[in-house]
């Protein structure tokens, strides 16, 4: 027996050495997922795919595919993990649930929010705008939203901030909750304003909790909440944490102070003119200047009085001695000392005293007259439009109906399109007819038109009622009606039609029915225009026709 010496080379025995093994052909290291998502993006014209492509295989087959395997890599290293807490229960709305009818209509206007591309010619009217009118005039039921449609109506809401009041009103409770679970409607954490959940006067416990621990939103509601029930208790919830709440938020809570406003008020207020905060102290001396009985009031008036006088030339005539420094009280009571570009420093200041003087002491200044006998006085050195406008600034702030009718003066007029916002002037007449009540408010606006026409009518309108008076419409179709037969075009007045479909009462499509036929365009029109006014005016009435359902749907009434 022989055997193999222990160190004799085992290749002796074996098959002659092989090659050294050939390295495998190494795989392509993975493209990086940003990578892939950067040529997605950029699209595979412009990006190549950093991944190999196949004979036949377009780039963007191949950017896919890598997409998917690094999807699958990605997956497949996940660990599971414990599964997390499910979100408590949605809270109860104990409103009543929508007709049906009203609710197919709501789920046909959020279907159809992304509107028709923006043309405003054609027949059809215009959804994207009756969405709004179809919210509001739900609010009056106080009808719960389809839980099935809250999405919707979520997402409609954040495209459009004027729906949010109003839909977050619909959506209710349940759309904080969802709000919550959802970043695109964190809007609604904090723009949420309706009041049902506010704790009622028999939870002072609920109230103090809200104060100290609610979003911001529900602290200011809380607060216009409890200023209406009760103002001095809202006013003592605020001044609990007053001293701690940032500027910003305090500049909201007493804003959240004015619809409410009352003399009780002014220990505050005054006590605000002293904040760290600019804007705060000129927000209090706002407020403290519409309280007529004030004394940051009464000293304005004293400054004021000091730069306006009657003298004779040789008539009376009012002189104006503007105030040559801005002192450190006058700041302290509001007064801006650094005027804007282009004004000067005495006419800048001189309105600001004159905007928060009462307007009730001019009577004695101006020897007994009242406001519309001083408004007619001469004003010397070309001051006459820089005190009218401070003045419809005060009638403004301080809700003077009497001055504002002096101001506005007659409508029909022939000179008051001018007079009523002269050259050079800054006055709003659309914030003073805010003064008037609604109806008289409608009444001059419909007289106005009637004698000067729209063409400076838009903005007077928008601040009138809706729907509007009967004498108010009638003055807006007859003024369309005349613009039609000079032979303009109709979207010369878009502004005034889509008032129109949203403003005029549903109940007079049947009178506009008769101007709906194309008619013979007089010499000198515009081409075609005759055909665009028909269609203008189809719109309206078929607009004014689908209101009219839409409130016969949400009063659960019969629908023609």
């Amino acid at each position: 027996m022989t055997t193999t010496p222990t160190n004799a080379p085992t290749t002796a025995r074996t098959t002659p050495p092989a090659a050294p093994a050939a390295t495998a052909p190494k795989a392509p290291a993975a493209p990086a997922w940003e990578e892939l998502v950067t040529a997605a993006l950029l699209g595979t014209d412009r990006r190549t795919p950093p991944v190999p492509l196949r004979a036949g295989q377009s780039p963007a087959a191949a950017l896919l595919d890598a997409a998917a395997v690094s999807t699958v890599r990605r997956r497949a290293a996940l660990r599971p993990a414990p599964a997390g807490e499910r979100p408590a229960p949605a809270p109860a709305d104990p409103r009543p649930p929508l007709p049906p009818a009203a609710r197919r209509r709501l789920s046909l206007l959020l279907a159809d929010r992304g509107g028709g591309g923006g043309s405003r010619r054609g027949t059809a009217p215009d959804l994207t705008e009756l969405l709004p009118q179809w919210l509001a005039a739900a609010q009056e039921y106080g009808y719960r939203a389809p839980e099935a449609l809250l999405p919707a109506l979520l997402d409609a809401a954040r495209a459009r901030t004027d729906l949010r009041p109003a839909a977050l009103a619909l959506a209710g409770p349940r759309a904080i909750w969802l709000a919550r679970l959802n970043d695109d409607w964190k809007f609604a954490l904090r723009g949420f304003g309706g009041t049902a959940a506010v704790p009622g006067p028999e939870d002072p416990e609920g109230v103090r909790r809200l104060w100290e621990e609610g979003l911001f939103a529900e602290r200011v509601t809380l607060l216009t909440a409890l200023r209406r029930r009760d103002a001095a208790a809202g006013l003592d919830l605020l001044a609990t944490t007053w001293a701690a709440e940032r500027a910003e938020d305090r500049l909201m809570f007493l804003d959240a102070l004015r619809e409410c406003l009352a003399p009780a008020d002014e220990p505050f207020l005054e006590q605000a003119l002293s904040d760290r905060s600019r804007t705060v102290r000129a927000t209090a001396a706002e407020l403290l200047s519409a309280l007529p009985g004030s004394a940051l009031a009464a000293r304005m008036a004293r400054r004021a009085v000091a730069c306006l006088g009657l003298g004779h030339d040789p008539g009376p005539v009012i002189t104006v001695e503007p105030p040559r420094v801005c002192d450190a009280e006058m700041e302290r009571d509001g007064v801006a000392p650094k005027p804007p570009s282009g004004r000067g420093r005495g006419a800048w200041w001189l309105g600001q005293l004159l905007e928060a003087a009462p307007l009730d002491g001019w009577r004695e200044v101006f020897g007994g007259r009242g406001p519309a006998e001083v408004l007619a006085l001469p004003v010397a050195d070309d001051w006459r439009t820089e005190l009218h406008d401070a003045w419809c600034r005060a009638a403004v702030r301080q809700r003077d109906a009497t001055w504002a009718r002096a101001l506005l003066g007659t409508p029909a007029a022939p000179a008051q399109a001018t007079e009523a916002a002269p050259a050079g002037s800054s006055r709003d007449v659309a914030k003073l007819l805010t003064v008037l009540p609604e109806d008289e408010r409608a009444a001059w606006v419909a007289q106005f038109i009637a004698a000067h026409g729209l063409s400076d009518a838009f903005r007077m309108l928008g601040v009138c009622g809706v729907p509007w008076a009967e004498p108010l419409g009638r003055s807006v179709v007859d003024a369309l009606d005349i613009a039609r037969d000079a032979g303009s075009y109709p979207w010369s007045f878009s502004g005034v039609m889509g008032l129109a479909e949203r403003c005029l009462d549903p109940a007079a499509a049947d009178r506009l029915d008769m101007l709906t036929a194309v008619t013979e365009e007089p010499e000198g029109a515009s081409p075609g225009s005759g055909g665009y006014w028909s269609e203008a005016f189809l719109r309206l009435v078929g607009t004014l026709r689908l209101r009219a359902t839409m409130h016969a749907e949400l009063s659960g009434g019969a629908v023609s």
